[in-house]
């Protein structure tokens, strides 16, 4: 059995790559159950989430996997400098079921998760859009920004925190890499005038607001996974045109369950999936143009993608 870390993982995924290779597996058909999410009490500290999220090829695929993600959530570990989200990822034969590899979870979800909003953003956004703002400075803006970089021309990035010193260390992660960005204190004349607005936050109450968003513009919800956790106001999800990755955006947690749950909106109004845009049933724009929206709780078909990937990459699998 392999151990895929960080620089193994790096060393095998790629963008353009990887985006493609989920917009296929959001076409086949991968077996992936409800994820399982539970809550874990803690005494004298903040509760804390375990996800456990299982995947696995269909029963006529030629080279059959099976794949499951143990993630951890603690909302109080940057006061020990830890990350709040932990996890593996195992991946096994899905012919015989032997362990082929561990894969840092972390790291992988960044890759799959920035892969899958640009993915949406392929579909979605205005071609031409030039103008980025990244919404959040935690570990998976520079993966963001750089997937979308992929799909779209951008020459504008913009990257907002709320601790300013965090977007400035973001605008320097990518500078390493010959990509230009630039700290902003401005969120809302950023949003005004934004083209594509990607959000990765822990924000509990919205960031951004529908009356911001011009009329082509693009907006990525991707922190909000659970009923407490909340980026943008039910006035942007009016205005949108909506498409999620998966039912567990509409039942679960962050931005449209909650506005369902409060009833300000309803599961009606949502446009499609993420799968339904892959295989061609919905259109990603409105006809004539207008503001569109993904918003995203992660899948497991694009862990289990993802992780076959780096594996055959990685070991000629």
């Amino acid at each position: 059995m392999r151990l895929f870390d960080i620089a193994a993982l790096d060393a095998a995924l790629s963008y353009p790559a990887l985006i493609d290779i989920l917009d296929d597996a959001f076409r086949s058909d991968v077996i992936a159950p409800k994820r399982a999410q539970y809550s874990i009490e803690r005494p004298g500290e903040e509760p804390a989430v375990l996800l456990t999220m299982p995947a696995w090829s269909a029963p006529d695929a030629e080279k059959p996997y099976i794949g499951t993600k143990i993630l951890s959530v603690f909302f109080g570990n940057g006061k020990r400098n830890l990350p709040g989200v932990l996890g593996a990822y195992l991946l096994m034969d899905g012919a015989t079921g032997q362990p082929l590899a561990v894969m840092d979870g972390n790291r992988l979800t960044l890759w799959r998760t920035a892969a899958a909003s640009a993915l949406a953003s392929r579909y979605m956004s205005n071609p031409e859009a030039s103008h980025m703002l990244m919404v959040g400075a935690g570990s998976l803006a520079p993966f963001v920004i750089k997937a979308h970089r992929a799909v779209r021309p951008l020459t504008t990035i913009a990257v907002w925190a709320r601790r300013p010193e965090a977007a400035e260390a973001v605008v320097a992660e990518l500078a390493k890499e010959g990509i230009e960005a630039y700290a902003t204190t401005d969120l809302e004349g950023e949003a005004r005038t934004a083209d594509i607005i990607s959000c990765a936050t822990n924000a509990t109450e919205p960031l951004i607001h529908g009356h911001w968003l011009k009329r082509e513009a693009h907006l990525d919800l991707i922190g909000g996974f659970t009923m407490q956790m909340r980026e943008a106001d039910a006035d942007a999800l009016h205005r949108a045109r909506v498409i999620v990755d998966s039912v567990k955006a509409i039942e679960e947690g962050g931005d449209v369950a909650i506005a369902i749950a409060e009833g300000s909106y309803t599961a009606d109004q949502v446009a499609g999936s993420l799968a339904d845009l892959c295989h061609g049933r919905v259109a990603g724009r409105p006809e004539g143009g207008g503001i569109t929206l993904f918003k995203s709780v992660g899948v497991a078909l694009e862990d289990l993608a993802a992780a076959v990937a780096a594996w055959e990459h990685g070991a000629g699998g």
